[in-house]
């Protein structure tokens, strides 16, 4: 092993996992740290607060709080990923290899490896766009197949099996992450087939499980009989240059012809600056380009021999153009694998990690596949949303937000009522308890506005079915829930409630659950909680303040025409009701009457002229110090009760006031907004009388 100032080298025999040696050119050692993960000697001083895992925010001014964000740093384009391609393949040479990006910097502790398998192009930078953020939660290994290597597939496996393997012997505890692109996803697959006993997560992006034969003989055929010299006499003679004669035919014929419709989704973006065709052709000479095909062919067969048996964790991003190599009976067979999630990019094309809009981490973070134990911690493995992800997320809440205009009051020490969250304390643990409007509305307006006004991320304890969903069940897709997740929701549950107050985290519960949610007519501010409830006993173990809170407004908004007891008189909605219930949790087995009835539906409901949505937080109950006295079930009891009350007076109070509130409907709101400005606030009732 050789040691210099800035890069620890290792060179090893042909096949085992090799990082960039010496001999590698200037520039390329220059980019590219080539380090063997021994130990984290650079990272152990850093902490899961620094990277915003675990759900910890910093104590910083409050990132949610601008108007405006930017957005991420911009990241590198496709043509600069050519420019740098081309220069990682200019002195290119020896067996495979890994490598570690540079400007991945500096990363969480614990944090699981991430192998790169890439796709055609073989340079393993089809991350490029994602080194930055993925680095700071991955230790980052790249594979990268020289241009002249021609190892076929099989020795390709043996190199990623011995690196999973030896990994796995060093982190036994820890996921190991395989992010494949086209033909890595293939050979991801058989490596995952092949080794049942390591725990992989997989990450493929549009796998390559078969190719057309036909397709496949045709473009060997081509190749077979071109002379090796025509394709650099192509870029030499005819001109692939900015602003040439046929570099603007070229780009003419790919935006605007409509024969180009299917190529142009694949070699368009590459072809887009045309003066890329010579590295393009160093990246692709012909026999470079014969081999990947052959290698398409081989990975792709084995992968669809052996797919059946893959039983490791696994995500398929599957774009939805140009998928002129995806097979959709395999990507069936894949969906059907039992620990296999298919998100599907409906406007994405063939390259789908390079390209705007695709980011790798916010994916894993929604999918909630980031983890690293054995198992998902959905307290400590939580990665907060950066403050672009809150933005987005809050754009896509910014209609109803218009429509209902929320009023967010709190109440302080003094018993004073403000209009803002002043009265909701800073430091946790916090158990907020509240009532549950029609659909659970009100949950999105509530986070957001916990973290805008206080820079507060609200766990919310979630029905189990927004975070697993069994196999064939016709229960909806789990993007559905994306937006609960990134915001840090929770599956309800004792242990997960133990974890997030000993975390000192801010907690939403609704002891009225899906009761409550799916309510029928007649039946708004009802509440459905259970006769007996042990959350105020564990809440006092740790000391945490229980702050009651009502919420109103649906009734304002939207008019039920068709509840659960009209769809259980029609017999398909009632057979699709129970087969969907069926396949989730009941999570009040244990309980009798109304309360047991947890059946999911979807109520059918017609929109009224908007109203408002109101919210009151209640002044907190103190638990700390009283452990010893709430651990006496009646006094545990009455503590209920008390918080019960409580929210049932919010809500009282809140439907009293709201009749005072002259900006109650939308129209008066729209005035207003035409009077004074979008952005202002508008004023509510009057809560000197309170």
């Amino acid at each position: 092993m050789a040691i210099t100032s800035t890069v620890t080298v290792r060179i090893t025999d042909e096949l085992s996992p090799t990082f960039f040696s010496s001999s590698s050119s200037a520039s390329t050692r220059a980019y590219w740290k080539l380090t063997r993960r021994l130990t984290s000697f650079a990272y152990d001083r850093h902490t899961d607060r620094e990277f915003g895992i675990g759900g910890k925010l910093k104590a910083t001014t409050n990132p949610y709080s601008y108007t405006e964000v930017a957005r991420p740093e911009e990241r590198k384009s496709l043509t600069v990923f050519l420019v740098e391609a081309g220069d990682f393949v200019g002195s290119d040479g020896g067996p495979p290899r890994w490598f570690s990006p540079l400007e991945c910097g500096k990363r969480a502790p614990e944090s699981p490896l991430l192998l790169y398998l890439p796709g055609i192009d073989g340079t393993g930078l089809g991350l490029i766009r994602q080194h930055k953020r993925l680095g700071e939660i991955f230790d980052i290994w790249c594979l990268h197949f020289p241009v002249s290597d021609h190892t076929p597939a099989r020795d390709l496996v043996k190199l990623i099996e011995k690196t999973v393997r030896s990994e796995h012997y060093r982190f036994p505890n820890r996921p190991i992450y395989i992010v494949g692109d086209s033909i890595g996803a293939s050979l991801a697959l058989v490596v995952a087939a092949s080794n049942p006993d390591i725990d992989l997560v997989l990450i493929l992006a549009n796998p390559v499980t078969r190719f057309n034969n036909f397709i496949l003989q045709s473009l060997l055929g081509f190749l077979d009989i071109l002379p090796d010299g025509v394709p650099s006499l192509i870029a030499e003679n005819f001109g692939f240059s900015q602003g040439s004669p046929l570099t603007e035919m070229f780009e003419t014929m790919l935006n605007e012809t409509d024969a180009a419709q299917m190529a142009r989704g694949l070699l368009g973006e590459l072809f887009a600056t045309s003066s890329n065709m010579p590295t393009l052709m160093r990246i692709f000479p012909k026999d470079t380009l014969l081999w990947k095909l052959q290698l398409l062919k081989s990975a792709s067969a084995c992968a669809n021999s052996q797919m059946d048996t893959v039983n490791a964790q696994t995500l398929i991003l599957l774009s939805g153009r140009d998928q002129w190599l995806v097979n959709k009976e395999d990507i069936e067979r894949l969906r059907a694998l039992p620990r296999c999630e298919v998100r599907e990019f409906e406007n994405n094309g063939q390259f789908l990690l390079l390209e705007d809009g695709v980011d790798l981490v916010s994916i894993i973070k929604r999918a909630y596949y980031y983890r690293r134990g054995k198992s998902l911690d959905y307290i400590s493995d939580y990665i907060l949303p950066t403050p672009f992800e809150f933005k987005e997320y809050e754009e896509s809440q910014r209609l109803v937000t218009a429509v209902t205009s929320p009023v967010f009051l709190s109440t302080l020490n003094n018993d004073a009522v403000v209009r803002s969250l002043a009265g909701v304390p800073s430091e946790g643990p916090v158990l907020y308890v509240g009532n549950h409007m029609l659909l659970g509305m009100e949950l999105h307006a509530i986070a957001l506005q916990f973290l805008k006004e206080r820079n507060i991320l609200l766990r919310g304890l979630a029905h189990p079915l927004m975070f697993t969903k069994n196999k064939g069940s016709k229960l909806p897709d789990m993007q559905l829930y994306d937006l609960f997740r990134i915001i840090g929701a929770v599956p309800v549950s004792g242990m997960n409630f133990y974890k997030l107050l000993r975390s000192n985290a801010h907690v939403a519960l609704y002891p009225g659950g899906v009761r409550e949610a799916l309510h029928r007519k007649g039946e708004e501010y009802k509440l459905f909680w259970p006769e007996h409830s042990e959350f105020v006993r564990i809440v006092s173990k740790f000391g945490a303040k229980i702050i009651p809170y009502g919420v109103v407004g649906e009734d304002d908004l939207f008019e039920m025409v068709l509840d659960y007891n009209d769809q259980m008189k029609i017999p398909f909605l009632k057979n699709l009701i129970e087969e969907i219930t069926q396949d989730s949790v009941n999570l009040r087995i244990d309980e009798e009457g109304e309360l047991v009835k947890q059946d999911l539906h979807v109520p059918g409901i017609v929109p009224k002229i908007p109203g408002r949505f109101y919210v009151y937080f209640g002044k907190p109950i103190e638990t700390e110090g009283r452990e010893k006295e709430l651990s006496d079930k009646e006094k545990a009891h009455e503590v209920y009760l008390q918080v019960k009350s409580e929210v049932e007076k919010c809500m009282t109070y809140l439907k009293i006031k709201r009749e005072t509130d002259p900006y109650r409907n939308i129209l008066p709101r729209s005035l207003y907004y035409l009077l004074h400005g979008f952005s202002s606030q508008i004023p509510t009732f009057d809560l000197r009388d309170h």
